[in-house]
């Protein structure tokens, strides 16, 4: 199972990551071209805010009991997973990859092109 250390260095793996506390210590956050794409809990319970598509946000909710509506967030576009044994830490890998790369795609193509090599990595 992943620790906060874990998930933050994978997150900072990605290409143009940069980190920072913008609402308060308790909220470690991810954000690629000055766009979020992480928020991580540092305080209590272990958990991860991730946007996600839509529909996807739905399905995941349905079959894992550790995903939820994004808290502070909009609950269309962004979930909380609280990051339990039932996730494995390729499932989390794999969504943080997702929330990355949606930010990414939907950057304007100036700012797509300034991420070096493949931004999906």
């Amino acid at each position: 199972m992943m620790n906060v250390e874990d998930i933050r260095m994978y997150c900072l793996s990605k290409k143009q990551v940069t980190e920072g506390f913008p609402f308060d210590n308790e909220t470690l956050v991810f954000k690629v071209k000055n766009k979020m794409f992480a928020l991580l809990n540092l305080e209590g319970e272990l958990r991860v805010n991730l946007k996600c598509d839509p529909e996807e946000a739905l399905l995941l909710r349905e079959k894992y009991p550790a995903v939820l509506p994004g808290y502070h967030m909009n609950k269309k576009l962004w979930n909380t997973v609280v990051v339990d044994v039932s996730i494995t830490d390729e499932l989390l890998k794999r969504w943080i990859d997702d929330s990355y790369n949606l930010i990414v795609q939907n950057l304007p193509a100036k700012d797509r092109k300034e991420l070096p090599g493949d931004v999906t990595a």
